[in-house]
């Protein structure tokens, strides 16, 4: 579960050095935040045992995490949008995102990864083991 909501910061991570810095493949940091946001999603998953698929659909996720997590669809379901810089964003032809477009993804991102901490919180304590 820790695993996969370090992954999830480390793609946010990755998405904020691109956009703070002089590369201008926004479609990148868009990846990055769809990246961040599928992990952290798979981190509620496993933190309740919910076999996943090998899935970028985040709503997909979504789904299978509300049968534990009820409300999660309502809170994250902006993310959904987030789905399609899984993989055509990555190659040619891919339509182009703007900068405005990445920091508005960068910040879906942000808002899964607080909700998700903020929902295992009772589970990430020192004295508890991770699952």
């Amino acid at each position: 579960m820790t695993g996969w909501l370090a992954k999830a910061e480390e793609d946010l991570a990755a998405a904020g050095l691109i956009l703070g810095g002089t590369l201008r493949s926004w479609e990148i940091a868009s990846f990055h935040a769809q990246q961040a946001a599928e992990k952290a999603l798979k981190a509620v998953l496993v933190r309740y045992q919910i076999n996943f698929p090998r899935s970028h659909d985040i709503s997909e996720l979504l789904n299978l995490a509300e049968a534990r997590a009820v409300g999660i669809i309502v809170e994250l379901g902006v993310a959904r949008a987030l789905t399609v810089y899984a993989v055509s964003a990555r190659y040619p032809g891919s339509e182009p995102v703007s900068k405005a477009d990445a920091t508005h993804h960068a910040d879906i991102a942000d808002r899964v990864i607080a909700y998700v901490r903020q929902h295992l919180a009772p589970y990430l304590d020192a004295g508890r083991p991770s699952v």
